[in-house]
């Protein structure tokens, strides 16, 4: 019998300068788990593929943005158990990468129903994750 194992996933955080500071692209999740909320571009890493290039191409797929890779951030577990008991339905392990813009035209695609730069001052209004505001501020290193 098959043990059950997690399953990797990749998320970068893109940065970009503006006017008023650091802005991050996110995206809205239109798949489980945690559909319909807001988080950074990511998914699964596909047979073959290293981490950097899956972090690029799910950024390119969920908001037609390119990046340039500048570095690793962390690794985190996503756990989601099923609602009312302690039964995991869901376990990845997120590979998180640092990345800046290099071209493309925003627009949500693939799983994203929506995307859209955000600055670092209204991440709030997003309601993240704890692990992933705290994975987008440990990016901001990588502009320094």
């Amino acid at each position: 019998m098959n043990e059950p194992r997690p399953l990797i996933g990749i998320g970068t955080v893109v940065l970009r300068s503006s006017a008023g500071g650091l802005d991050v692209l996110l995206v809205q999740r239109g798949r489980a788990p945690r559909v319909g909320e807001w988080s950074i571009p990511g998914g699964k890493q596909e047979w073959g593929e290293t981490v950097r290039t899956a972090a690029a191409r799910e950024v390119l797929e969920e908001t037609g943005i390119e990046v340039e890779i500048l570095g690793l951030i962390d690794v985190v577990d996503s756990l989601t158990s099923l609602p009312g008991t302690a039964d995991l339905s869901h376990h990845y392990t997120l590979i998180d990468f640092a990345a800046r813009p290099v071209g493309g035209v925003l627009q949500a695609g693939d799983d994203a129903v929506d995307a859209r730069w955000v600055p670092l001052s209204q991440l709030a209004d997003y309601h993240l994750w704890d692990e992933t505001i705290r994975i987008i501020h440990q990016a901001e290193r990588f502009l320094a």
